[in-house]
């Protein structure tokens, strides 16, 4: 059941009608007083609650209400009502634990998008794996790429906006993809836009279009990207880079779901999913006032973090081995063998530029080598900098506190993870940590 908190009667009945012609039971709260009264008692799957109940038009009512709500429903995913002037407070809300946030007016489409997704990333009894998963050609088998795979395949069914963070090269825009042909939008356009290449000046045009005439030079009416994305999924690359002048163009989209074309007045709706990446720390550009902070809470619902190579050196030969294959192929030659020293040096490399330079170092060794690869040919013509091999130095108690130090990164500081890749107790683990000051 959905519980509706607004003490505008009209909004309660239109949203009301809306949600239960959709499927869903519906309950109403006129303010704060009722809603809390209905809370203790009721359990809800999604509440939709307004910012403000009296003339008083701050929205503190609402933040109030909200952080009192989440006392007796600490799980219950709660979507704010807002009027678009007001996202700043929107924005407050969900620092203060809200889910989402709609502006008014609302598209009812998109307001059913988010009351569906949000109920269906909550619900506990999820549906387990079908074993229909699509890897989009991700190679590896290494334990964080499993465990991100496992993500993207739970919420691929769902239209929730997605961050993805990685450094360069780490295959972001393989996992967008993954996400996309796992989605129920799979048949509809896959559009890749790499933002950091598109000049401010030309980012309404490319993004929305523009009519015949819009510009000196426009001969012809051109459909932006957004719109070649329609019922499919955007997906929008280097975000990071985005000018604030069109972070402000970009949110209206990603919130409105509607856009005008350059030189042209009639605004044009939108079914689309959103997936962004970026190798830039968001969170402080937010700080700094670089990045739009209410930009920034509609693009990362949902966050996913790709592993860089040197955190899946397991996955190392896999890759090697594929693109050995691949780079083989048009060429009509015999596989290669990759010889022992060979691989051995490749898995201890520090890879900066993650699986993208061990692509490079694979098909360059493909084109200058013989039907055996020793190691002198993947070192042909690479930075003398990317080619330090990753190499224990010191005591055994530095070496110890090296690999201590190195498990606890990629489990993130858990414990029990950690032991694990360790191959220890958890309180052998613990008293490592304070051997070392590591705690």
């Amino acid at each position: 059941m959905i519980l509706i908190v607004d003490d505008d009667s009209a909004i309660r009945m239109s949203l009301g009608m809306l949600l239960r012609r959709a499927g869903y039971d519906v309950d109403t709260a006129e303010g704060p007083d009722e809603a809390l009264a209905k809370v203790r008692v009721t359990e809800y799957e999604l509440i939709l609650m307004d910012m403000n109940y009296s003339r008083v038009t701050t929205g503190r009512e609402g933040i109030d209400l909200l952080m009192k709500t989440r006392i007796f429903q600490p799980d219950t995913p709660v979507i704010l009502i807002t009027a678009w002037g007001s996202i700043d407070l929107a924005v407050e809300g969900i620092k203060t634990g809200a889910y989402d946030f709609i502006t008014k007016p609302w598209d009812n489409r998109v307001l059913l998008q988010r009351v569906q997704t949000a109920i269906n990333l909550n619900r506990k009894d999820a549906a387990p794996s079908t074993g229909n998963f699509r890897r989009a050609g991700i190679i590896g088998n290494n334990k964080a790429l499993l465990e991100l795979l496992s993500t993207v395949e739970r919420i691929a069914p769902t239209d929730a906006p997605v961050l993805i963070l990685g450094e360069n090269g780490t295959g972001k825009e393989m996992i967008a993809n993954a996400i996309h042909i796992n989605s129920r939008r799979a048949q509809a356009p896959f559009v890749m836009v790499n933002l950091g290449g598109i000049s401010q000046s030309l980012f309404e045009s490319e993004m929305f279009g523009h009519a015949r005439g819009a510009f000196t030079g426009a001969v012809a009416a051109r459909k932006g990207r957004f719109e070649l994305a329609d019922k499919g999924t955007i997906f929008l690359d280097e975000i990071g880079d985005l000018d604030m002048s069109c972070q402000v163009k970009l949110l209206r989209v990603l919130q409105q779901h509607t856009f005008e074309p350059l030189g042209d007045s009639r605004p044009r709706k939108v079914d689309i999913r959103v997936i962004c990446a970026t190798n830039a720390p968001l969170s402080d550009m937010v700080a700094q006032r670089t990045f739009r902070e209410d930009l920034f809470y509609r693009i990362n619902l949902i966050t996913l973090r790709v592993p860089a190579l040197r955190e899946r050196r397991d996955d190392i030969p896999l890759l090697v081995r594929h693109f050995v294959s691949e780079a083989v192929r048009p060429l009509g030659k015999e596989v290669p063998e990759v010889s022992a020293d060979a691989m051995e040096f490749l898995t201890r490399l520090p890879y900066p530029g993650n699986i993208r330079q061990l692509k490079n170092m694979v098909e360059r060794a493909v084109l200058t080598g013989g039907l055996r690869l020793e190691k002198e040919a993947f070192a042909i013509g690479c930075d003398p900098a990317d080619l330090s091999e990753t190499k224990p130095s010191g005591t055994l108690d530095d070496m110890e506190k090296s690999a201590i130090t190195a498990a606890l990164e990629q489990a993130d500081g858990n414990l029990s993870q950690a032991a694990r890749i360790l191959g220890l107790t958890r309180q052998t683990l613990y008293r490592r940590i304070q051997k070392y000051g590591l705690d």
